[in-house]
């Protein structure tokens, strides 16, 4: 029996020199690469010149980038007025978008920090790409709240600094000033992670390039990075801490954006599940978008054998799990509501679920809880496809939660008289476009600049599927 499990083994593996290939492990990298084949592979997309799909991608992101710097600079020059705000409902597009994209940046740092602490090794493969998601992913969030105040440009008094003004400081107690230590401490921290992650990749192009130019700016970048063993002792040690301090900001940063909406009194906030509603939320759309990313890039890079339909598969059941969980908050929201017998809480439910604005509330309802159920199959799993259109879906059922959450919970408050309606203007559509352009133009830039996977830690799975 043993000489023909070895048999089987070796013709999956033929000729395998390292080793026969285990029965119970898939390659996480598939081709049977040397650790030369991987570096040339990674190395060989920053030397090589743009294709077509990148430059018709690059070309639609500016230009939604131009479009909604536009619709920016005519907000603020005109004022918020041109949007449809009214004295009922003072957030809708801007806070939606905000929440939205800060989400979005969740799955970067689940998938850089907490994998990796629980040594998921088939992270490895698409943690680069998620954490500079996550960093442009805050970069779009941060603009809304700062064109929402109307005077973007005093921006700096949120910041607590002695200042001319006398007794007149922040109010800690504004869930806006919350927001800013939250996300600009999420912030650095990912952008440190994300950077020590890439010097001795940027030391590998270093050595490579055969442009002075980029051969300077890579030898400034890579820290003096000389590859001995005590620089990788010290970075691996850098490196873990990092994780362990970034964990808990997947947990926190999140629950304080809930915290704008769950200190408040109004009915359809002031939820106790809020933040683990919106942590699991946030992973549940970030994983979407990493997907909807993921297999892009593999397709216009190349990368069919880095980025396999095993790593999407694993993708898909995260995202199943955290789908679930929301599905549950739902279901949860609603028990609530009409449990305590709290009039205001079960008319809020009613009108969500019932009101003008139902069309969005069962769109939520479909994307967000039904369209997750079809990962239970292995079929849709391990159809890209089909994975390409759910995680879509997804992303666009977790805008429409925000927006529910928001517009539903003020255009209907306790004074029938000053009900109103909510209607999008073209300038608040264009700001979100542009937001998308935003960041599709920094992620495209960010694959022609920098190597778009991690080839040190690639290159310590190559023989992840073997038996010695």
């Amino acid at each position: 029996m043993a000489a023909v499990t070895e048999h089987i083994d070796h013709e999956i593996n033929p000729g395998g020199a390292d080793g026969v290939v285990s029965s119970l492990r898939r390659p996480l990298i598939e081709g049977h690469k040397t650790h030369a084949e991987v570096t040339d592979d990674i190395c060989r997309i920053l030397d090589r010149r743009p294709g077509a799909g990148w430059w018709a991608a690059f070309s639609i992101a500016v230009c939604l980038l131009i479009a909604g710097a536009i619709a920016t600079a005519h907000t603020v020059t005109t004022g918020i007025g041109t949007w449809g705000l009214n004295k009922t409902i003072g957030w809708a597009f801007d806070i939606t978008n905000f929440v939205f994209w800060i989400g979005i940046g969740h799955a970067g740092t689940f998938i850089s920090a907490i994998l990796f602490l629980f040594n998921q090794k088939w992270r490895t493969s698409v943690n680069r790409s998620a954490e500079a998601m996550t960093l442009f992913a805050v970069m779009c969030a941060g603009l809304f709240p700062v064109i929402h105040m109307g005077r973007p440009w005093l921006f700096y008094w949120i910041l607590p600094y002695p200042n001319q003004r006398g007794s007149l400081w922040v109010n800690f107690r504004s869930p806006l000033v919350w927001d800013f230590f939250a996300i600009s401490t999420y912030f650095t921290i990912s952008l440190v992670f994300w950077y020590l992650g890439l010097v001795p990749d940027l030391a590998t192009v270093r050595d490579r390039t055969v442009s002075k130019f980029r051969r300077g700016i890579y030898r400034v970048m890579s820290l003096g990075w000389n590859g001995s063993n005590r620089t990788w002792s010290r970075y691996e040690t850098v490196y873990l801490v990092l994780a362990a301090l970034a964990t808990p900001l997947v947990l926190s940063v999140h629950s304080i954006v809930s915290f704008d909406f769950a200190t408040s009194l109004i009915p359809g906030w002031h939820s106790t599940i809020f933040p683990p509603y919106f942590v699991a939320g946030a992973v549940f759309s970030g994983f979407a978008m990493v997907m909807t990313l993921m297999i892009l890039v593999r397709k216009l890079m190349r990368l069919e054998n880095y980025i396999t339909p095993h790593h999407l598969e694993n993708m898909c059941k995260v995202t199943l799990l955290t789908g679930s969980i929301v599905s549950i908050a739902y279901l949860t929201e609603v028990f609530i509501g009409f449990y305590s017998g709290n009039p205001n809480e079960m008319f809020v439910i009613l009108n969500r679920v019932l009101g003008p604005y139902a069309w969005a509330y069962w769109t939520m309802v479909t994307c967000n809880m039904v369209v997750p159920q079809f990962f239970w199959s292995k079929r849709i799993r391990t159809s890209i496809p089909m994975i390409f259109v759910l995680s879509i879906l997804i992303n666009v059922g977790m805008w429409f939660e925000r927006f529910v959450i928001i517009v539903t919970s003020l255009h209907r408050d306790f004074l029938p008289s000053s009900w109103a309606m909510y209607v999008p203007t073209v300038t608040e559509v264009t700001i979100l476009l542009g937001s998308f352009g935003l960041f599709f133009t920094l992620f495209l830039l960010f694959l022609r600049l920098f190597p778009a996977i991690s080839m040190n830690e690639v290159k310590g799975i190559l023989h992840y599927a073997e038996r010695r």
